[in-house]
């Protein structure tokens, strides 16, 4: 009965015997008991400890035990303190916590202003990113364009990723169609989807893109270096602009496992219909490249397979026949 209040089992059986009869050594005290010697003592020890048992005035040298109501009333007084302690030792962290974020916070020159935050550096985007992974509720939209995703990227993402696959948050994610060739990448997609995540893939996206339960979106600053930082902003207006971005982009791209493969259709694909009507646009081929994330040396391979269907003898020509056809 007297655990509740801190004291042992065997505490609280020597105390009880000591209550019972206080004559009588540790043998004796230990045989009524059934305990050990050392229990007894050990028992005795923690007791005076206590302030339970005091010294006997009757018999030099023996203790005798303090009347259960006092007893009783020192032990909550006792754990009355310990607790006033322990609230004041918290408090006192909790104000040493606030002025250790207090002091991050002066010297990190991320700051946010009017719902958005300038996040500078890596660590500063992924420490941002783990933030709003951690505090996702619902789900988490992504653009992920330039085909392969780097070693780093991969490593990154998936502890996070797994965590809130785990947790029953729905992840639709689109990849740009090159991303198809990099068997890492393409081993990422494919272990997003078995763990319950959406992927799609798509020959040309816009740039990089997370929205965390449609109340945060986060976008490179330069799409044409992700290093360079990124825009945090939770402006419910630009939020919902790129909700509806992601959603038109959702809708035009292939499930992963969709069979991309053409059978006998002299038609391009849908990567190689995107390519001719950006050099018809007149970018270049590397130009052409990084907008759908892919090689120079592919988009060469892959115009030169068009010419050969096409029967043409250069890109004009190439050009030419493909309005005919209604590619373009």
């Amino acid at each position: 009965m007297l655990q509740t209040l801190g004291l042992g089992a065997e505490v609280e059986a020597v105390y009880r015997g000591m209550l019972a009869d206080p004559s009588g050594g540790v043998a004796e005290l230990a045989a009524r008991l059934g305990l050990t010697e050392t229990q007894v003592r050990e028992g005795l020890d923690r007791l005076v400890d206590l302030d339970l048992l005091r010294p006997s005035r009757d018999s030099p040298g023996a203790l005798r035990a303090v009347r259960p109501e006092l007893g009783l009333e020192l032990l909550l007084r006792r754990q009355e303190e310990e607790l006033a302690r322990q609230q004041e030792e918290l408090a006192r962290s909790k104000a040493a916590a606030a002025q250790v974020v207090s002091e991050f916070a002066e010297l990190r020159p991320n700051t946010e202003v009017d719902g958005a935050e300038r996040l500078v550096g890596m660590d500063a985007i992924q420490s941002r990113l783990e933030e709003l992974a951690h505090g996702l509720e619902r789900e988490c939209l992504a653009i992920l364009p330039g085909g392969a995703l780097s070693e780093g990227s991969l490593e990154s993402s998936r502890p996070l990723d797994e965590r809130a696959l785990a947790r029953g948050i729905e992840m639709q994610s689109v990849y740009q169609d090159s991303a198809r060739n990099d068997p890492a990448t393409l081993a990422y997609a494919r272990w997003l989807t078995e763990q319950g995540g959406q992927v799609r893939t798509s020959p040309l996206l816009p740039p990089r893109l997370l929205v965390f339960d449609r109340t945060v979106a986060v976008v490179p600053i330069d799409p044409a270096n992700s290093r360079l930082g990124a825009l945090c902003t939770s402006a419910p207006g630009i939020v919902a602009s790129l909700v509806t971005l992601f959603e038109q982009t959702w809708q035009a791209a292939v499930p992963l496992g969709a069979d991309r493969c053409r059978t006998g259709d002299s038609r391009p694909s849908a990567a190689e219909l995107e390519l001719l009507k950006l050099l018809a646009s007149g970018l270049t081929d590397e130009a052409a490249g990084k907008r759908l994330g892919v090689s120079l040396r592919t988009v060469r391979r892959q115009m030169s397979a068009l010419m050969e269907r096409l029967h043409a003898t250069s890109r004009f020509e190439a050009g030419l026949k493909a309005a005919q056809q209604g590619w373009l």
